[in-house]
């Protein structure tokens, strides 16, 4: 809408020169002042209004306040301050009203205000003063003026009723006819009186003035009558005028006439040519594109006009997430139909498509997996909504089925136990298997076993032979090796007849068990008929070959023992160093100490990384001992020390090399070993040995009084110790290895403790009362017993109180107390299984306390090891994968999680998923990633927390492939679902608020600011 009149007719003032003014009330005129007045009327009508304003207000001091003059000279002062755009200007003319009420002037003063608003484009402040004016006493022109301009300043603030009708009278006027009806017509248009505005219009139609915006309004109300073919007649005739600014305008009419006539491959040219209001589209545009194109089988570009509805809820969005689940469907993109026929579900203005909508919902959910709801939930809420639903009894099926799909085995089962019958009483076996197996693999042995046990019931073959292995599996590795072995042996009746896979191997827990029993004739049965198969993994043949060794080796079979030994070292399998160190000392049992050095000498020289080596040093010096070659021997022990300070094979090797000085004569430095012995290894066996040693070389040499004096530095050597104190510990000992009830110990140990605290055998009363605390698992009484053991020094019970005390604090997160403890246990650690526990759980620990460069670096230390145990070599390389993350090393951290990915299961395979998805989204491989995170939600289900975070990548792949529906649907329902994990919320939000903002800048429906 334009202001032509405003254009055309710029009111002016024309003031003649007064050049004589008769002033009935005066007698006497100052000839003076009236000269000064004409001047400034002179100045007035040049526009030199200051110079007017300044002569007017000397008019004003000299002449007779209450004279005509000087109101007429207040008058044109104020219409100087208005021309000169004073401040006070309003002001003035109220001023000049107030002080001459009476004024002829006082009208025009008004009109000229208001004029002169109206001339600058200021109508609601023309308004104002039109409204002061006194219709009755202005002319017939003016009044028709007045009323125009009036009309023109009231439709531009909005008042379009009171508008219309000062413009109703003027409609047929020679001169505001035409601008009047034009104005009155587009009132009437405005406000939706299309029969009135096309009537008024039309008189108008070919006014050069108007010509291009009544065309328009006509069309536009063509449009809004339903008149759609002549819509599109007229529209596209004017869209030949290419230099049309409103091409855009009419181009949505002629489109949206063709959508209605159906004819939507029509429409698309002229939909597209729409630009929106500033640029922007809205939800509606978006939708008709969509649809059209949806109606012509083009279901990409369907989609990718759909998907930017968002932010919106009501039947024009409904329909539009129903069609875009159909144009997902028709292109094979599931997991995106189950999202947009879940938002067309949630919505209650079309009945029929929200009933249809949750239908498909809770179809694909079944058939895709669900991120954001439980399946079985969706399918019972849908039976619960449309119970009189044709599909209930199809949904009612998929319910169970759903539950396993998704590896909710907990969830079927108590589904199960609500819904009872003959076939579900069946199924619940199989889903107990599943379950036990679950469990199992979460490390969760206890809560696992009964499981099996239920699924033994089964009359299905494959079930119940299940069943029963893993029972006996879970009881080995709880260590009830007794009753695992009586389980295997039932399991391997079956296994004759059985194609299940875990049977096949059978032999080999049934070896294990034997020799975790010490049954090594009949462990040997069980792994040499193993190793008869074929096809059998590397790693499994090689340790199956260990453990048939070291059956042979412990019922003194050594010849068969290092034949066995000896296929391992040759194929430097895992534990080649372990097989090396065992022809070792087969050969010394054998009495064949010259190939037993030769061997060991292997250990200490072939392998880098082997924890064996300070076992062969010992070994090789004990070995030279024998065979008389001193030096060598002392080579040996000093190596030892040096290189593997804190073995725990020291403080024997001090005993034993003080010895061999002893038979050598060297009493001097026997004796220096000797002390150190008791120095640095108090309360120990070997220290009390050593001890009893020395006492022979100060005999020797007659010098009892040094050794006595000696032993009274020693805390743990008394000389007159009573024999109660030695009795009271055989009673205590005794309780702890045969009395089944550890409270009975417990309170026999601390008895003996309060009697004797520096007894000789209080170290190992310690040990004891710690170890049945931890025994009964209570840890916090365990500690300060443990901690009394180590304060002690290295002592045979050291290795296994680290063991423990770190656990314990692993066990409550006491990450702090747990790493010296653990650090400590690597370092002096005898046995493999100690070394490995103390690496693991190092690297473990540094990584929960963030300090990610140590946990690298002991993941990396356990992964130099020969032969390390494959749970072990898992968690190094998890650790790895983990941390180099953490530090921004994105491809070490890839790599790693590659590696790791074929022997993953349960949560660390939702872990490493994710990960690939989220390397996968940084390269833009959106729709790779995709379809890891589908992988992720379909297998891996509960594991929630790793889904949650997966479908915040998913969310930006979506939007990276240009699809705003399905990223703000999944960050929506992502922020909506999962306030449980404020971090994935946190990142989703972020997310979230920058798509809005993006797409804001192209869609008038949408507002970032607004949360749904």
């Amino acid at each position: 809408m334009k202001c032509y009149f405003a254009k055309k007719h710029l009111f002016t003032f024309v003031f003649l020169l007064v050049t004589a003014l008769q002033f009935s009330q005066q007698s006497i005129i100052d000839t003076s002042i009236l000269t000064d007045f004409n001047n400034a009327i002179q100045l007035y009508n040049n526009k030199a209004y200051a110079a007017a304003q300044k002569s007017l207000l000397k008019v004003i001091k000299n002449s007779e306040k209450s004279s005509n003059l000087n109101a007429d000279a207040a008058y044109f002062k104020a219409m100087c301050a208005l021309k000169l755009q004073q401040t006070d200007a309003d002001k003035k003319v109220l001023d000049f009203v107030e002080k001459y009420p009476n004024s002829t002037k006082k009208n025009q003063a008004f009109f000229n205000v208001a004029n002169y608003y109206f001339a600058n484009q200021k109508p609601a402040y023309a308004l104002k003063w039109y409204q002061k004016v006194n219709k009755e006493v202005i002319s017939g022109e003016n009044r028709k003026e007045l009323n125009f301009k009036s009309g023109y300043s009231l439709l531009v603030s909005g008042d379009l009723s009171s508008a219309k009708n000062l413009f109703l009278p003027l409609i047929n006027d020679g001169k505001y006819g035409n601008d009047a009806r034009y104005y009155y017509g587009f009132i009437a248009y405005k406000l939706e009186d299309y029969g009135l505005a096309e009537s008024t219009l039309k008189e108008i139609a070919d006014s050069d003035s108007y010509k291009a915006e009544i065309s328009y309004y006509l069309l536009d109300i063509s449009f809004k009558s339903g008149k759609f073919e002549r819509c599109i007649k007229i529209g596209e005739e004017l869209l030949k005028d290419k230099k049309r600014k409103d091409s855009s305008e009419i181009s949505k009419i002629v489109g949206e006439s063709y959508f209605n006539l159906e004819n939507y491959l029509a429409a698309i040219p002229f939909l597209k040519s729409y630009k929106g209001k500033n640029g922007k589209l809205n939800n509606t545009d978006y939708y008709q594109l969509g649809f059209a194109f949806f109606k012509q089988n083009n279901f990409q570009n369907a989609i990718a006009h759909f998907n930017k509805i968002i932010d919106q809820k009501n039947a024009v969005s409904q329909n539009a997430y129903y069609h875009l689940a159909e144009c997902y469907l028709k292109i094979g993109k599931k997991n995106e139909a189950l999202n947009a026929f879940k938002t067309a579900s949630e919505m209650d203005f079309s009945v029929k498509i929200k009933e249809d909508a949750a239908l498909n919902y809770a179809k694909l959910s079944y058939e895709e997996g669900n991120p954001f709801e439980n399946v079985a939930d969706v399918l019972q809420n849908y039976l619960k909504n449309y119970p009189t639903s044709t599909s209930y009894k199809e949904i009612n099926q998929l319910v169970v089925y759903s539950y396993i799909h998704q590896q909710d085995y907990e969830g079927a089962l108590n589904y199960l136990k609500k819904k009872k019958s003959e076939d579900n009483a069946a199924l619940t076996l199989e889903v107990s298997l599943y379950r036990g197996i679950q469990l199992l693999n979460d490390q969760k042995f206890t809560e696992a076993l009964p499981y099996f046990t239920i699924s033994k019931k089964s009359l299905v073959a494959e079930i119940y032979q299940k069943g029963y292995y893993w029972e006996a599996e879970t009881l080995y590795r709880l260590g009830n090796y007794e009753e695992a072995l009586t389980k295997f042996i039932s399991a391997s009746i079956l296994e004759k007849s059985s194609k299940t896979e875990e049977l096949q191997l059978i032999d080999y827990n049934l070896g294990y068990c034997y020799f975790k029993l010490n049954k090594y004739s009949e462990g040997i049965r069980s792994f040499k008929t193993l190793l008869q198969k074929n096809g059998l993994e590397n790693d499994l043949k090689n340790d199956a070959t260990l453990r048939l060794a070291d059956s042979y080796y412990s019922i003194s079979n050594f010849s068969d023992a290092m034949k066995l030994y000896q296929i391992v070292v040759n194929e430097l399998c895992s534990g080649a160093d372990y097989a090396q160190y065992q022809i070792g000392m087969s050969h010394g049992f054998r009495g064949e100490n010259v190939q037993k050095i030769n061997t060991l000498k292997k250990v200490v020289n072939n392998f880098d990384n082997s924890d064996l080596k300070d076992d062969a040093l010992f070994q090789l010096a004990i070995t030279f001992t024998a065979l008389k070659k001193s030096k060598e021997a002392h080579e040996a022990y000093d190596r030892l020390q040096k290189s593997y300070p804190k073995s725990v094979f020291i403080p024997k090797a001090l005993v034993r090399q003080g010895l061999l000085y002893y038979n050598e004569n060297e009493n001097a430095k026997a004796l220096e070993k000797f002390k150190l012995t008791a120095s640095k290894f108090p309360n120990s066996s070997d220290a009390l040995e050593a001890v009893n040693n020395a006492k022979n070389i100060y005999i020797d040499e007659d010098k009892l009084d040094e050794y006595v004096a000696w032993t009274k530095t020693l805390p743990f050597v008394n000389m007159s110790e009573s024999e109660l104190e030695k009795s009271s510990f055989t009673i205590v000992e005794r309780k702890y290895f045969d009395d089944n009830n550890n409270q009975n110990t417990i309170i026999s140990l601390t008895k003996y403790l309060k009697n004797f605290p520096e007894g000789v055998n209080a170290l190992k009363a310690n040990y004891y009362l710690a170890t049945t605390y931890f025994n009964e698992k209570e840890f916090d009484n365990a500690i300060p017993y443990f901690e009394k053991v180590l304060k002690a020094g290295q002592s045979n019970y050291g290795e296994d109180s680290l063991a423990k005390l770190a656990e314990i604090q692993l066990s409550k997160q006491n990450y702090d107390a747990a790493i010296p403890l653990l650090e400590r246990l690597e370092q002096e650690a005898y046995e493999v299984e100690n070394s490995a526990f103390a690496q693991s759980n190092l690297m473990k620990s540094y990584y929960n306390k963030n300090a990610h460069e140590k946990a690298l670096a002991f993941a990396k230390k356990v992964l130099s090891k020969i032969g390390i145990d494959a749970s072990l070599e898992l968690d190094a390389k998890t650790i790895i994968a983990r941390s180099s993350f953490k530090i921004s090393d994105f491809e070490t951290s890839k790599e790693y999680y590659q590696t790791i990915d074929k022997k993953a299961v349960g949560e660390l395979k939702a872990e490493i998923l994710y990960y690939e998805s989220y390397f996968q989204n940084q390269e833009k491989a959106y729709e790779k990633s995709n379809e890891i995170v589908k992988k992720l939600i379909a297998e891996y289900a509960s594991y929630k927390y790793w889904g949650v975070r997966s479908y915040v990548i998913m969310g930006k792949n979506y939007y990276g492939l240009n699809d705003a529906y399905q990223a703000t649907f999944i960050l929506e329902n992502v922020i909506k679902n999962f306030k449980q994990y404020e971090d994935v919320v946190k990142e989703a939000q972020i997310e979230l608020t920058k798509i809005k903002e993006t797409e804001a800048k192209t869609n008038n429906s949408i507002n970032p600011q607004i949360k749904n």
